[in-house]
C-alpha cells in the first residue's frame, strides 16, 4: 500500500539544545539509512520557559503530562526566558545548522522567536508580522549565508498577512499548516504563487499517552495511519513533521523504528522539495487557511478546510 509512495519529513528544531543535541543524532540516523529530510532552524532567541504562559490554554496541560515535557527538553531549557536569559541559538549553534546543509539535507526557516511567534502571530497586525518574519529571515541569512527557499510556521500558526509575506520574498513553497493534501492558499481571494505542504500525519508528541499509545507502540501507530492516508490520499504524497527535542533524543529509537517500517513497506522518504515538486505535477485546490483544532494539540492551529474544494 506504501510502495513508491512519498512522505516527506519535516524535522522542526525549536530550541538551543534540540539543534546541538537532537540534530546531529538525527542526521546521522537519515544517513545512516539512507534517507532525505529538510531541517526548518529557529534561529533567534530560546525562550521555551515563557511557554509556560500557555498552562491555561485548552489541552495544554493535558498534553504536558503525556509527553513529559521535563524529560525531553531539560530543566535548563525551561528556564531559557524566564530565570535565565535566552540564548541566541543561530549564533551558538550555527555551526551544526550549517553542517546539516553541508551534509546535503535541505534547510528552511522555522521562525526566529519560537515561543513568540506561536503565541502571538495568530491575531498579530501586519507590522508586528513583518518585522518577526524579517528577523527570522536575516537571522537565517546570517547563519547560512542566503535566505531560505521555505518556512515553515512555529506551532502551525500563521495569518494572512505571513502568507502574504511568504509571496512577497518568493519562497518556493511553505508547510505552516495541517490537512491532508498540498493546496494554494487564497489571500484576499486571490491565489498565493506559495503552496502550501501540509502536515497530513499527528505527531509522536500528539499520540503518546493516548488510546493506549506509548513509547513501545507509537511507530506502529504512524505507521498504520500512514497506511490510512495512502489509500485516500489521491496525489500519493505525505508529510511527517518531528522534533529535533523528541524524536532526536529520547525518542530517537523509536524514530527509527518508523523509518525502517516506511522503507520495508517501499516508501520514499524524501525533502519537502521533492514533495513540492511531486505536488505541483497535479492541479492543487485553492483554499484558504482557517483555524482549528487538531487531536492531540492544543489550542488553535492554521488548518486546511475540511471540504477539499472550499476555497
Amino acid at each position: 500500500m506504501l510502495k513508491d509512495a512519498h512522505i516527506g519529513l519535516k524535522v522542526d528544531v525549536d530550541t538551543l539544545r534540540g539543534t546541538r543535541e537532537g540534530v546531529p543524532r538525527l542526521a546521522a540516523l537519515l544517513k545512516k539509512l539512507g534517507v532525505d529530510a529538510t531541517f526548518y532552524f529557529s534561529v533567534g532567541p530560546d525562550h521555551t520557559g515563557r511557554a509556560m504562559r500557555r498552562v491555561f490554554r485548552k489541552g495544554f496541560a493535558q498534553k504536558v503530562a503525556r509527553t513529559s515535557v521535563l524529560k525531553h527538553y531539560g530543566l535548563k531549557t525551561l528556564l531559557y526566558g524566564v530565570l535565565l536569559p535566552g540564548p541566541d541559538i543561530g549564533r551558538e549553534a550555527g555551526e551544526v545548522m550549517r553542517g546539516v546543509h553541508e551534509q546535503g539535507f535541505e534547510v528552511g526557516l522555522h521562525t526566529y522567536d519560537h515561543v513568540r511567534w506561536q503565541d502571538y502571530v495568530a491575531s498579530a497586525s501586519e507590522e508586528w508580522t513583518r518585522i518577526e518574519f524579517e528577523r527570522g529571515m536575516k537571522a537565517f541569512e546570517r547563519v547560512f549565508g542566503f535566505l531560505p527557499k521555505s518556512h515553515a510556521a512555529a506551532g502551525w500558526q500563521i495569518n494572512a498577512h505571513a502568507l502574504k509575506l511568504e509571496q512577497e520574498y518568493g519562497l518556493g513553497y511553505a508547510s505552516d499548516t495541517r490537512g491532508r493534501t498540498p493546496f494554494w492558499p487564497m489571500l484576499h481571494g486571490k491565489r498565493s504563487s506559495c503552496p502550501q505542504l501540509p502536515t497530513t500525519l499527528p505527531t509522536f508528541d500528539e499520540l503518546l499517552g493516548r488510546d493506549g499509545v506509548d513509547e513501545a507502540s507509537i511507530a506502529d501507530a504512524v505507521f498504520r495511519l500512514s497506511e490510512q492516508n495512502a489509500a485516500t490520499t489521491a496525489n500519493g504524497v505525505q508529510v511527517f513533521t518531528l522534533h529535533a527535542e523528541l524524536e532526536g533524543m529520547l525518542l530517537l529509537n523509536c524514530f527509527e523504528s518508523l523509518l525502517r517500517k516506511w522503507q520495508a513497506a517501499g516508501a520514499i522518504i524524501t525533502r519537502m522539495a521533492t514533495i513540492h515538486q511531486l505536488a505541483i505535477l497535479k492541479p492543487l485546490p485553492d483554499q484558504a487557511v482557517i483555524m482549528g483544532e487538531v487531536p492531540g494539540r492544543s489550542g488553535l492551529l492554521a488548518v486546511q478546510p475540511p471540504n477539499a474544494e472550499a476555497a
